[in-house]
């Protein structure tokens, strides 16, 4: 058997263009994108998918790979890639918000804990409203939509030197503003009811101010707090189906195509 450059080079360019894509959704996205998971074990996994997407990828360039045009076409496959994955990362970013907020307001922001993914310091309210969100992920297969969007993407954007344009990088920009929307919404009924206890001990210690509002309104805040956030509990999926739902809105427009998940 006979192997010719030009026929190695073809191979390896239409692998090379086309793992630059699933491995810049692969970087960032929730999940398989934080630092948890190994990077090889990230490396492999873009390969395993690569080698299966190619062979239905009909269309390549005839770019050289060692070119100026190869080199644009990685960067541009690289930034579809990425802006895939970003959406899912403000997704859950906005549980991460609400849990914050939540955490201030009951007193619980003084717990903090080292986010295991992003490797900053956050209170443990907010990591436990990502774990929550994190599970419902992996419950729907939102990974598996999102190789499943990838693979379409292929379709409606193919391999070339064009890739997004700056209307859509400036769409997922502002599309940012639902993070803290959906994180307002899950915390305000909690900001609310924490104001009206912090409220009347106002009132409390203005009718008697021999009550030491440090020692007595701390604690109770606390309980106050634990018993609020347990009741907030009930709304978190619903909010996880609104807010996936948008972001899967937005990848379908990312990709020019139309959401039929």
């Amino acid at each position: 058997m006979t192997l010719y450059e030009n026929i190695i080079m073809e191979w390896l360019a239409a692998h090379i263009w086309a793992f630059a894509r699933v491995s810049g959704m692969f970087m960032v996205m929730t999940v398989v994108g934080s630092n948890n998971l190994s990077t090889r074990l990230r490396l492999f996994y873009a390969l395993a998918i690569t080698y299966l997407i190619v062979p239905t990828i009909g269309h390549f360039p005839t770019a050289d790979l060692f070119s100026f045009s190869s080199y644009i076409i990685v960067i541009q496959q690289t930034l579809i890639g990425v802006a895939i994955g970003f959406i899912s990362v403000l997704v859950m970013q906005s549980f991460v918000i609400a849990g914050q907020v939540i955490g201030m307001q009951t007193s619980l922001g003084f717990a903090s804990m080292v986010d295991p993914g992003s490797g900053q310091t956050v209170p443990v309210v907010g990591q436990f409203f990502l774990l929550l969100a994190t599970l419902m992920f992996l419950a729907i297969d939102g990974h598996l939509i999102m190789i499943k969007m990838l693979v379409i993407s292929f379709e409606t954007l193919p391999i070339g030197e064009v890739g997004l344009s700056s209307v859509t990088m400036e769409n997922i920009a502002k599309w940012g503003m639902w993070m803290f929307t959906s994180a307002l919404a899950m915390s305000i009924a909690a900001m609310v009811a924490l104001l009206v206890i912090n409220f009347s001990f106002g009132i409390l210690t203005r009718a008697a101010p021999q009550l030491n509002i440090f020692s007595i309104g701390f604690p109770v805040t606390m309980l106050a707090g634990l018993l609020v956030l347990w009741l907030t509990l009930d709304t978190v999926m619903s909010h996880f189906d609104a807010q996936w739902a948008r972001g899967m809105e937005m990848m379908c427009n990312v990709i020019n195509t139309k959401c039929e998940f």
